[in-house]
């Protein structure tokens, strides 16, 4: 099993994941060590600290602000944690809209805190889209 898999199985909590597009790291294979390749680009797990600063350097964009910006607008994260849809893209269907970064999180289930937390450990995932847009999903792990 990958740590992508592993991270999407709930079983990596201590740890990030974030995907970056081929078209927005200018060199992609220097994270071949690190990175498992996907069609677009690359995911990597990294633990939580180490991580929120890789995804920092690699993207100029503190997860944190991202988490509180993209949670204002519900959007769709692939559940594979590769892309997404961008929801401008609804007022917008000629215009480019595809996936530049996601980061995620994962929050193991919580039975005190109530509702999706109670059914189980939920991923919290952030988009932002080549228009500028930014989005969330969370969703409870093997919920599809």
């Amino acid at each position: 099993m990958s740590k992508r898999e592993e991270f999407l199985a709930g079983e990596r909590v201590d740890d990030v994941a974030f995907f970056l597009h081929e078209d927005a790291v200018g060199n992609l294979s220097a994270l071949d060590d690190y990175a498992e390749q996907v069609e677009d680009g690359v995911v990597l797990v990294v633990e939580g600290d180490s991580g929120r600063s890789a995804f920092q350097s690699a993207t100029g964009i503190d997860p944190m602000g991202l988490a509180r910006e993209a949670m204002q607008t519900d959007g769709e994260i692939s559940r594979d944690l590769t892309g997404g849809v961008c929801p401008a893209s609804e007022d917008d269907p000629d215009g480019d809209h595809a996936a530049k970064f996601v980061f995620a999180f994962a929050e193991e289930r919580n039975e005190e805190v109530g509702g999706v937390y109670a059914e189980g450990d939920v991923i919290h995932a952030y988009g932002v889209c080549t228009c500028g847009e930014r989005y969330s999903e969370k969703w409870v792990v093997g919920d599809e």
